[in-house]
């Protein structure tokens, strides 16, 4: 899992390391993705280089495991590695490259100059959508209550590793992220996950990272994540039992699913104009569902709004319980976007 580190290393994976980052452009590249995910054409734009050329760099970065890699779709974002005593040397090495250095700072330069593009993308994005966004929030509870409480439920769970299905624009990695270790948001739009990078990068949110997936079919292992949210996303799912088992599979024997969304309303509108497939949920269809994935559901709690009352339920997957989710949920979802990778 993200953030866990071994105690050491063997001797020639450190001294591979070290040979990796003995060459100027790979030093280079190593301080870049210290500083956030990068795709390959970014990094060929800081650098002035070809992208074959920066990829073969970045390939021999990532076997010597100073570097991860994650596809999206078309696209291939780096970052500095974790979880291994090579990946500390990494930070290391990538702190210890002086800012004030000339080609450093060139390097860094560009970069903040390609961040300030992508969050300009990101608020243009938001504005032509905002509107409908705010329409929908005004007819419930202040969403700063909600996130009050939702805080206060995490922070009370005290999960290590957090799974947040749907991120959106990366709220919810905003919100719990400083009570975590490590965060993962995962969500189908890549307009909305460009949003989440940049939140997630202007908020200093180094423990959190968001990724291309499906909600029907987690790219994730059984049982690797203590908490999993699942914030106003269930009203939009055709198969919300799918969803729920899929949530429940990757969750540790003892960890939590949170979900927010609507209590039962009337508003037809906001299947006509925005996609609800749900219009809101009883707490007995949740506590079916979860029952089914082999959680326990608790007591909801309701914030009462006007028409929309907002509920966030709880369910905890039983230690000793076998969990039925893996076979359900791989059994009725689709498949995550897997295109040919463009940019290597």
């Amino acid at each position: 899992m993200i953030g866990e580190v071994n105690s050491g290393a063997p001797m020639g994976e450190l001294l591979g390391a070290l040979r990796a980052t003995a060459e100027p452009s790979r030093l280079r590249l190593l301080v870049l993705c210290a500083r956030g995910e990068l795709t390959v054409t970014e990094l060929a734009q800081v650098l002035g280089q070809s992208q074959p050329r920066v990829s073969r760099h970045l390939k021999l970065l990532c076997d010597a495991g100073l570097l991860d890699r994650a596809r999206e779709g078309s696209w291939v974002f780096y970052r500095l590695g974790s979880g291994s005593a090579v990946s500390l040397l990494g930070r290391y090495l990538a702190d210890s490259c002086d800012e004030q250095d000339e080609t450093i700072a060139l390097d860094l330069q560009r970069l903040a100059a390609i961040k300030r593009q992508r969050a300009e993308l990101a608020a243009a994005y938001f504005r032509d959508n905002a509107a409908d966004w705010h329409r929908i929030r005004s007819l419930y509870v202040d969403e700063a209550e909600v996130e009050a409480i939702l805080a206060d439920i995490v922070g009370a769970l005290a999960p290590r590793d957090l799974l947040d299905i749907g991120t959106g624009t990366g709220r919810m990695l905003e919100l719990l992220g400083p009570r975590v270790a490590n965060a993962l948001g995962i969500d189908q739009s890549r307009e909305m996950l460009a949003m989440a990078r940049v939140n997630i990068e202007q908020a200093g949110l180094s423990n959190c990272i968001v990724r291309l997936g499906d909600m029907y079919q987690l790219p994730l292992p059984d049982a690797s994540f203590d908490a999993t949210v699942i914030h106003q996303v269930l009203h939009y799912a055709d198969r919300p039992a799918a969803c729920i088992a899929e949530a429940a599979r990757v969750l540790r024997p003892g960890g939590d699913l949170v979900i927010v969304d609507f209590a039962p309303h009337a508003l037809e509108f906001l299947r006509d104009e925005h996609a609800h497939r749900r219009l809101g949920f009883a707490d007995e269809d949740i506590a079916g569902w979860c029952r089914a994935a082999g959680l326990e559901l608790g007591q909801p709690h309701l914030l009462t709004g006007d028409p929309l009352t907002v509920v966030i339920w709880t369910a905890r997957r039983q230690p000793a319980a076998t969990n039925p989710s893996s076979a359900t949920a791989r059994a009725v979802s689709s498949s995550i976007d897997v295109e040919p990778i463009l940019q290597e």
